[in-house]
């Protein structure tokens, strides 16, 4: 993965640029996560990519590398009871502004993942696949992408019929079936209509 993109900031005398990236837009159930990796100047891992094209052993492999070399790693979470009342663009966007102002020391730019990032203190530089493009975005991927799973899979211990432990959530025939048979459970997204493989749509009930 490429440091052309931090490298264009860096020869400016920034030093503290930080990557972020959000997992969990698309899913039926469970938080969105995001992620915020700052990195010393000219650092970079082998193997860092979008965490799409990984499997879940490289991922959890590059974490153990991102968490070892990072300067600092910031966590922004957004439960699906937030994710109802703003609508999970805004939630996405408040993940990434909480993952970041989690970072220390602060950074001086920040460089995210697709084009709705939005802070009122410190610059940045929305990218689009910017997690194919650029090695700190991969990183936060990575980071956001693992820190999800983990939240699904200590969901699927509270729920076991729904599977979250495979499908972490996303609207697989699996997901859908089940909630066909036995309705909805806590942590599902009120506000989202969920469609199956056959196209059929079905609508959450907001109580």
């Amino acid at each position: 993965m490429t440091l052309a993109i931090e490298q264009q900031y860096w020869s400016q005398g920034l030093t503290r640029i930080a990557g972020v990236d959000e997992a969990g837009r698309g899913p039926l159930a469970g938080p969105v996560v995001a992620a915020a990796v700052l990195f010393p100047v000219g650092h970079s891992i082998e193997g860092v990519d979008d965490s799409k094209k990984l499997t879940p052993k490289k991922r959890e492999e590059l974490l153990a590398l991102i968490e070892r070399d990072a300067v600092s790693i910031g966590i922004g979470v957004v439960d699906h009871e937030t994710i109802d009342k703003v609508n999970i663009l805004q939630a996405s966007i408040l993940a990434m502004r909480l993952a970041v102002e989690k970072l220390l020391p602060a950074p001086e730019f920040v460089l995210a993942d697709g084009n709705s990032f939005q802070h009122d203190v410190i610059r940045f530089q929305n990218l689009i696949d910017g997690d194919a493009r650029c090695f700190s975005i991969a990183a936060a991927s990575i980071v956001a992408k693992v820190t999800r799973d983990r939240f699904m899979d200590e969901y699927d211990k509270l729920y076991p019929q729904y599977g979250f432990a495979r499908h972490k959530g996303y609207c697989t025939r699996e997901h859908v079936d089940v909630i066909k048979q036995i309705g909805f459970c806590e942590i599902h997204r009120k506000s989202f209509k969920l469609a199956n493989l056959d196209q059929l749509e079905l609508e959450l009930n907001v109580t």
